[in-house]
């Protein structure tokens, strides 16, 4: 079998993606994440008494929470298998990262494996992450010395 055959033999079978249709449940999903977000926001406010920055700190944590512990009962893939990227992109998809490495390497330790692991995927989120930081926050500095 030539490679044109071939391809063309894999191009044949391999499933077609509807990319309109997820990208629509994407941004429904992702919506309804900051819809619930604010939801917590104004619940944490009332029910506490504190500022939105941390009533917002709050909904971080609570988001992270339960990204992280239904990563560890096993069906956070399952809801992003139906909810697409709009669960992966918030914070939740780096809380599932972390949380899915350390439990993969939990069995080789502390150290040699959930220490060293854990930040396999979210690794170079964080390293981007601080680097455009520091560039940005270069840039606003010279702005503001420049102006």
């Amino acid at each position: 079998m030539t490679n044109k055959k071939y391809d063309a033999l894999v191009k044949k079978h391999t499933p077609k993606e509807n990319k309109v249709k997820y990208a629509l449940i994407a941004f429904l999903v992702g919506g309804l994440m900051g819809l619930f977000g604010e939801a917590l926001i104004r619940i944490y406010i009332m029910l506490f008494g504190v500022s939105r920055n941390d009533a917002s700190t709050y909904m971080i944590i609570t988001y992270i929470f339960f990204a992280s512990l239904f990563t560890a009962l096993g069906f956070f893939d399952k809801l992003v298998a139906k909810a697409k990227a709009g669960l992966l992109i918030p914070i939740t998809g780096f809380a599932h990262s972390m949380t899915s490495a350390a439990l993969d390497y939990k069995n080789e330790g502390p150290i040699f494996g959930v220490g060293s692991n854990v930040f396999k995927l979210a690794g170079s989120v964080i390293f981007y992450g601080v680097v455009s930081a520091w560039f940005f926050g270069l840039i606003r500095y010279l702005w503001e010395v420049l102006s």
